[in-house]
């Protein structure tokens, strides 16, 4: 395979960017819910873990973050590190669509022309309903909610507050 300069470029680009937005969201959270932490560990396959008291109860919320430009995207893995396999014969990315045994919500963040970020809280649970790989942000603007984001894990509210917005 020829060495492509640009293309290198252009992955690296998009790696930084990944990094930033993780750490972009991770700070609004933890304007809002305090209890926000990056997840250091190298074989997760979430970004953040947001912890909420439930019934005295400490509940972890598992949030992976992708950068929307047009769509969010459901799926992880197509890139090197823990989700690659490098055998010499077939070295392949471990492809795989988020869900709820992978993570709880997958946080689709946008930048904005005015440096202002829009976050689209799309839980898992939707996820697996839709059956696809990414949505068009036009088409989830309600899911900017952070109810989304603190109800993720309650299969009938998320359901069907997908479908008073009709997102399903």
């Amino acid at each position: 395979m020829a060495h492509r300069p640009e293309r290198e470029n252009i992955g690296r680009q998009a790696s930084v960017s990944g990094f930033a937005n993780e750490h972009i969201v991770v700070g609004i959270l933890m304007q809002k819910y305090s209890n926000v932490s990056l997840v250091d560990l190298p074989l997760s396959s979430y970004d953040i873990v947001l912890v909420k008291k439930h019934n005295d109860v400490d509940d972890f919320i598992r949030i992976q973050v992708k950068t929307a430009k047009s769509t969010v995207s459901f799926v992880s893995g197509s890139r090197g590190g823990v989700d690659r396999n490098y055998d010499r014969e077939d070295n392949t990315s471990k492809e795989y669509r988020q869900s709820t045994i992978t993570s709880d919500v997958v946080c689709g963040i946008h930048a904005n022309d005015d440096n202002s970020f829009d976050l689209y809280f799309v839980p898992t649970i939707l996820i697996e309903e839709l059956n696809q790989k990414s949505i068009s942000i036009s088409k989830i603007s309600g899911l900017k909610d952070y109810r989304f984001l603190e109800n993720c894990k309650d299969k009938d509210w998320v359901i069907q507050r997908a479908r008073e917005l009709e997102i399903i």
